[in-house]
């Protein structure tokens, strides 16, 4: 009894009142005393044997939080853009969510700047810098722009713009975040900013309604990148004055505190950056 005092950096006397009040709860003796021997009673024996799996459950259990297991299994509640949401970032959970099977996905598909302090979200996939600046911001693509761009079908009709200035005459399609229509379109050549206000005859808050309509011809878009670059690739869009640079759109991971960083919000980060990097390039 003195030696577990001494490793408990306890006195001897209240170790052994501790021991009383246990016994007094239990309603039964866990040790036979006497001033030479000391050894533990039937009860005793089995009931140090609970507390032994209770302590490993415990263990186990920090275990998990702290370092994660080899088997992740956690529910997320996730937000995600609508257009890369609906391209992308579903099929990307249904893999991860087959490598992962014990991990459980509630996912809000919205372009809505969703309040990660006051509604039920764990994490959020977002473009651009974080509204917050408590927020954790974990980059996925980083390198992401927006880029110019428009169909072949209304090219044909508009021609061609020279420069940004010449948005000016196009049906410019916008994207509207709340009350504020994103009609201010930001480039650089040689270090040089400039920005335009564009108009046009379409607006929406939903990015993947954007997106058809350029497809469909109906004006000239300003797109993440990312969101677009297959259209790019096949040919159904058309990439509008290269040689400026435009507004960068760096795609991250964002969450409200470091301590909801589970294994599974890690591994899902690594999963998405790689699958993002691939599609990007």
């Amino acid at each position: 009894m003195s030696a577990a005092a001494r490793h408990l950096d306890l006195s001897p006397a209240v170790t052994s009142a501790a021991v009383k009040r246990l016994e007094s709860e239990l309603g039964a003796p866990l040790f036979i005393r006497s001033t030479r021997h000391l050894r533990l009673t039937h009860q005793g024996e089995v009931f140090l044997d609970h507390c032994q799996k209770a302590l490993q459950l415990i263990d186990d259990g920090y275990q998990s939080v702290r370092a994660g297991e080899t088997v992740i299994q956690d529910v997320l509640q996730v937000s995600m853009p609508s257009d890369i949401g609906r391209r992308h970032l579903l099929s990307w959970l249904d893999e991860f969510q087959q490598m992962h099977p014990k991990v459980e996905l509630r996912v809000q598909l919205s372009d809505r700047l969703v309040n990660i302090y006051q509604q039920p979200i764990d994490i959020a996939f977002r473009y651009g810098p974080p509204p917050d600046s408590r927020l954790i911001a974990l980059p996925l693509l980083a390198e992401n722009r927006r880029v110019l761009c428009a169909s072949p079908e209304y090219l044909n009709q508009q021609g061609l713009p020279e420069s940004p200035e010449s948005l000016k005459d196009h049906n410019c399609l916008c994207f509207m975040l709340g009350d504020e229509v994103h009609n201010r379109w930001h480039f650089s050549l040689a270090g040089q900013p400039i920005t335009v206000k564009v108009r046009g005859n379409r607006v929406a808050d939903d990015g993947d309604a954007v997106r058809r309509w350029a497809l469909s011809g109906q004006g000239v878009a300003y797109k993440s990148r990312l969101d677009v670059v297959e259209d790019l690739r096949a040919g159904r869009l058309i990439e509008l004055c290269p040689e400026w640079q435009t507004e960068a759109a760096p795609f991250h991971l964002m969450c409200g505190d470091r301590r909801l960083l589970t294994p599974a919000v890690q591994a899902l980060k690594a999963f998405v950056a790689e699958k993002c990097v691939a599609l990007y390039h």
